[in-house]
């Protein structure tokens, strides 16, 4: 990893980064590519990576409409983890945590990867049995889960109400130890720059507008920046996966929710874990710049919109106080929104589609930031060998025509509204 003196950083520091090497270079787009990638987020450039890294393909192009790291990767709130009961979830998740343990080596770049713990909370003797039999199926899966006493939860998080008057009681919780936090534009700077290594092309402020079918398979893309042929394209555009479908005819079984977002001002270490609670549609945690970051449930209206609502963002601030009472004194900084694209099942769609020669990455519902090396990985075995990856295999398309679904309770776009 490159070291800066102390001279060097407060001097591009004062320059207002003028001097600071670029990452990645300034691609412009070449008349054609063995792969083209719409999408320049964490997925996408995860999967131009992999193909490079893993499959030896580098005339690759990553086409992102504005610039690396403002979509859904900057936009989400970090957590990783692989607490997941259905095994096809399990594995996937599991695979990806494990890339993410030591994803800082493999890109020479530090994605801030903290395993402080994901803890959901459990308030009911139904959500303490249901929270058992998941744990009991991850470490069946070989997944560390451990379930915690009220009485554990309360000598850990002190500032966490656990009292029999709170307004929603807390009975225990499952706890990850392996999940945590992740620096989300780290891993689109990580990737950017380890593919542009590689010979990727990253080209940005490039939106593609249409696609080429010749003889019912894909052949190129037109974008802002003129056409560009392609022998393979991937959609890898987190909550447009929809409005990029319909560009090669596809309808997909996708609807489009903002979930919001938002962080308080910042303060000294006070929750050292991610707290969260289906029951209370809540999650928190404590940035390393000392801001709580926190989210809850979406918009339940369709919408492509980034930006906050205030009541949701109302009901996010109650459900705060009502787990985190002393919390009431801080301010709110900022808040965002950014745009899950929901199946029906909740779980993903990784592989072919009814175009030949294309592919995407999508419907990532809750799950799409921490699924981003491991659907990088995976998708570009897809590609490159024009077959699915066998942990990408149970998430087709087909599946939904087929009675395959994969219902992970919790986690499809109507999990907490019923």
């Amino acid at each position: 990893m490159k070291r800066y003196s102390i001279f060097s950083l407060i001097g591009n520091a004062l320059s207002g980064h003028e001097r600071w090497p670029r990452a990645w270079r300034r691609a412009s787009p070449k008349k054609s590519y063995d792969v083209v990638i719409i999408g320049g987020g964490g997925h996408g450039l995860a999967t131009a990576y992999y193909l490079a890294k893993e499959h030896g393909i580098r005339n690759v192009a990553v086409l992102e409409k504005g610039f690396i790291g403002l979509g859904n990767t900057g936009r989400n709130t970090t957590i990783v983890r692989s607490n997941y009961h259905l095994d096809p979830n399990a594995h996937f998740y599991e695979f990806s945590l494990k890339l993410w343990e030591r994803l800082s080596q493999t890109l020479d770049f530090n994605v801030m990867y903290s395993p402080r713990g994901v803890l959901n909370l459990v308030h009911t003797p139904a959500e303490a049995d249901a929270a058992m039999r998941r744990g009991n199926a991850m470490r069946l899966n070989g997944i560390d889960a451990k379930f915690l006493s009220r009485d554990e939860i309360a000598a850990w998080i002190p500032n966490l109400d656990c009292s029999s008057s709170a307004r929603f009681p807390i009975v225990g919780g499952l706890l990850q130890p392996r999940g945590g936090t992740v620096r989300h534009d780290a891993v689109a700077w990580g990737y950017a720059r380890a593919a542009d290594a590689l010979g990727v092309d990253v080209v940005e402020q490039c939106e593609v507008t249409g696609m080429r079918i010749e003889g019912g398979a894909v052949t190129g893309v037109a974008t802002t920046r003129g056409d560009i042929g392609a022998s393979k394209i991937a959609i890898a555009v987190a909550g447009n996966s929809s409005r990029v479908a319909t560009m090669a005819g596809i309808r997909l079984p996708i609807e489009s929710h903002v979930l919001q977002a938002m962080v308080s001002e910042p303060v000294k270490p006070v929750l050292d874990t991610v707290v969260t609670s289906g029951a209370v549609h809540f999650y928190v945690s404590q940035s390393d710049k000392g801001e709580l970051v926190m989210g809850g449930d979406l918009d339940f209206y369709n919408s492509y919109a980034q930006r906050g609502n205030l009541p949701r963002i109302e009901h996010v601030v109650s459900a705060c106080l009502a787990l985190f009472p002393s919390f009431g004194r801080l301010r709110l900084m900022r808040t965002w929104g950014g745009i899950m694209d929901m199946t029906m099942d909740g779980s993903p769609i990784i592989g072919k589609l009814p175009v030949r020669h294309l592919y995407m990455t999508g419907g990532w519902c809750y799950g799409g930031f921490k699924a981003t090396p491991a659907s990088g990985f995976v998708l570009a075995s897809t590609v490159a060998n024009d077959a699915p990856h066998p942990l990408a295999a149970p998430f087709s398309l087909e599946r939904f025509a087929e009675g395959r679904a994969i219902d992970e309770k919790g986690a499809g776009p109507y999990a907490w509204a019923h």
